[in-house]
This record gives structure tokens, C-alpha cells and sequence, in this order.
């Protein structure tokens, strides 16, 4: 067996398996540029660091479920007029989630919501947080499901380990109180441990209309306002406003 295998099996059982795959070319390197032991021990050292937080990344994109991904510097905040520059700028610096505060973005379909969410979630993921995203309706049957799948014991152990956790639709359908009671449960499971993103085209006075319960909707009103910042998002639908006709510019007349 070489010497470099010896060395590339060394560093694996060492659990540098990054490492060790690259390692010819990091000798390589160190030959060309006449480094020193100490130069060529620090590069592989910071490759090794280099590449697992890569790695933590990408795995922790893969457990947010984004359905897509937008970035915030792909939101356009020229369609926003509720929100300025000053206040996208403080949201991108993810004090908030620091803080434990919660954001509530209204408005009505197409207007950047989920985008927005996403965008923060993805910015929030390369600065080291754990975030999960998941619809009003996936987490419902998540919840229900969560006593006798694994799969749905799986998520919701990510859930509640999460620094971040996105609900999308908030309130988009009615729940009975066997639902309500488990999504009071979930967020008070949160509360103090982690920041919520809830996006909704309905405002939270209206919520105790599709939670039914009265002391459930005050219960989950209470610990998600407690430290909560509300962005309403106004405009017309940016997916109406940027649509793609299959007619182009055909004169009806044509």
C-alpha cells in the first residue's frame, strides 16, 4: 500500500473523509508553493473546516423543505411600499431570531410573502440557524400523524429543535379542536426556544374564527404576539402583475 493511501485511510478513520479524497491535491499545492509543515497542517485543516460547514449547509437546506429557493436579494422590495429599505435591511440582520421575536407577514396571494419567509429562512440557514418550513396544512397532518409514523416523529423532532420555524398559510382553513389544540401545543412548544415566520392573508384577530376554540385562539394569540413584529405586504399580485401570456402581443383582432 502507498503512502498516500496509507495517509488518505489515516485521515478517513480520523473522520476527515473530505480531506482524504482531496488530499493529493492539497500536497500538490503544498509542493508547488514551497509551504511549510505548519502552512500545509493549517490548509488542511481549514479545507477539512471549509468543507463541513458546506456540507452542514447543505443538509440543513435539505431539512428546511424550502419548496423553492429565493434569496432576499431576489425579492423585490421596489414592489413593496409597506416596506422600506430600513426595515428590510434590519430583518436581513436576523437580530430578531437572536431575540426570539416572531413575524406575522400579511397580504393577500402574490404579493411576496412566502417568498420573503423563504429568503430569510435561506439567509438565516448559512449563518448557522436550523429552519424548517411547512404549510398550515402539511403541519396539521404532521401533527396528527405524529404518534404513529416515524417519518411524522422524524419532522417534528426538527420542528421543535429548530431555531427558525416557517408556517406558510397560516389559517387558510378551518380546524376542529382536536387540530386547534395540537398546533396550541406545538407553539407553545416554541415558545422561548425558537423565532416563527407565519405568513397569512388573514390578520390575527380573525383567526379565532377558523380555530373555533376561544381559549385555544387566546392561548396561541398570546405567546405568538407576546414578541412579534406584523409586516403587511400590500400591492397588486406580483405573479398577476408578471405573468406570461401564451398570446404575447396578439391583437385580438389578428
Amino acid at each position: 500500500m502507498s503512502q498516500m493511501k496509507r495517509l488518505q485511510d489515516i485521515l478517513r478513520n480520523l473522520r476527515f473523509g473530505e480531506t482524504a479524497a482531496f488530499l493529493p491535491t492539497l500536497l500538490e499545492n503544498a509542493e508547488t508553493n514551497d509551504d511549510t509543515h505548519a502552512t500545509f497542517l493549517m490548509n488542511v485543516m481549514k479545507y477539512e473546516q471549509k468543507r463541513r460547514e458546506e456540507k452542514k449547509v447543505e443538509r440543513h437546506l435539505k431539512w428546511a423543505t424550502f419548496p423553492y429557493h429565493k434569496t432576499l436579494d431576489q425579492f423585490n422590495l421596489g414592489e413593496q411600499n409597506s416596506l422600506s429599505q430600513k426595515q428590510f435591511n434590519k430583518l436581513k440582520e436576523l437580530i430578531w431570531i437572536e431575540q426570539l421575536y416572531n413575524l406575522i407577514l400579511l397580504g393577500p396571494p402574490g404579493v411576496g410573502k412566502t417568498h420573503l419567509a423563504i429568503g430569510l429562512g435561506m439567509k438565516a440557514i448559512y449563518q448557522g440557524y436550523k429552519v424548517i418550513f411547512t404549510t398550515m396544512g402539511e403541519l396539521v397532518q404532521t401533527l396528527k400523524t405524529e404518534e404513529i409514523t416515524r417519518k411524522s416523529q422524524t419532522r417534528m423532532k426538527r420542528i421543535r429543535s429548530a431555531d427558525l420555524v416557517i408556517i406558510d398559510d397560516l389559517m387558510f382553513m378551518a380546524m376542529n379542536q382536536s387540530e386547534a389544540n395540537l398546533l396550541f401545543h406545538l407553539i407553545n412548544d416554541l415558545y422561548n426556544t425558537a423565532s416563527i415566520i407565519l405568513t397569512s392573508n388573514k390578520a390575527p384577530k380573525e383567526w379565532g374564527e377558523l380555530l373555533g376554540d376561544p381559549a385555544i385562539t387566546t392561548a396561541i394569540l398570546d405567546r405568538i404576539l407576546h414578541r412579534v413584529e406584523i409586516i403587511h405586504l400590500n400591492g397588486d399580485s406580483y405573479r398577476m402583475k408578471h405573468r406570461k401570456s401564451i398570446f404575447e402581443q396578439e391583437s385580438v383582432t389578428n
